[in-house]
């Protein structure tokens, strides 16, 4: 398998460095809780696991234990494709949301779909919400190694090419640190355990920190 060295790679051209930044008054421009609304399939929603274990859960209590006053719910549904998401995204991400992790793509590459689809999907997905004012930070997903070098490069390049072209923050691979790491996933070898899903926040945390606080500046810079 060639995760690790790919990611690298990517955390290379997308993750230089990612310092933990102060959070406070991460929502300055009002006294409600940050709204966040994490927008994916079953590796979002807490696949098998206890609603306290998934990751939307980990991830809000992580950030309170932090200072963060944020509010994070889970629009995870298992199976779901790019296709999916889009169909869904006006009843899933409510007015008022101010941020969305965004992570779809495992299913469309486990089924083939080509990543021309699944690219403009995403593309859309993104479109929209920032036609709305919400912040979006994409978790990537990387494709099977059995599917084929070619399938693999073109679905790989899409989730930091969107990075790119729309300006929005990449954690390249969902599932860094879990995907091989038979120890931390259910028994079916392809979804996280509860401690599984703990590696990934602890790995998605910088991210969402820096994000955070970018909004926050520049919120208050509008003021």
């Amino acid at each position: 398998m060639r995760f690790k060295p790919l990611m690298q790679i990517l955390v290379s051209i997308g993750l230089v460095a990612l310092p933990s930044l102060a959070l406070a008054n991460q929502n300055a421009v009002s006294d409600r809780p940050l709204a966040v609304v994490g927008f994916g399939d079953s590796l979002m929603s807490g696949f098998e696991l206890p609603v306290q274990d998934s990751f939307t859960a980990q991830l809000e209590k992580a950030l309170k234990d932090k200072g963060v006053d944020v509010t994070i719910a889970n629009a995870g549904v298992a199976g779901e494709t790019t296709t999916d998401g889009l169909s869904r995204l006006n009843w899933s991400v409510p007015d008022g949301t101010d941020m969305v992790i965004l992570e779809f793509g495992a299913n469309d590459a486990l089924r083939g779909i080509s990543p021309e689809i699944s690219e403009k999907n995403l593309s859309e997905i993104i479109e929209r919400l920032k036609q709305r004012n919400v912040k979006v930070i994409i978790a990537g997903m990387l494709a099977p190694p059995n599917m084929g070098r070619d399938y693999e490069d073109k679905f790989n390049s899409i989730f930091p090419r969107l990075a790119a072209k729309y300006d929005v923050p990449l954690y390249p691979f969902f599932m860094d640190g879990v995907a091989t790491e038979k120890s931390l996933q259910l028994e079916d070898g392809m979804h996280p355990n509860a401690k599984g899903v703990a590696r990934m926040v602890e790995g998605f945390m910088p991210v969402m920190e820096k994000t955070i606080a970018a909004s926050s500046e520049a919120a208050g810079g509008t003021q």
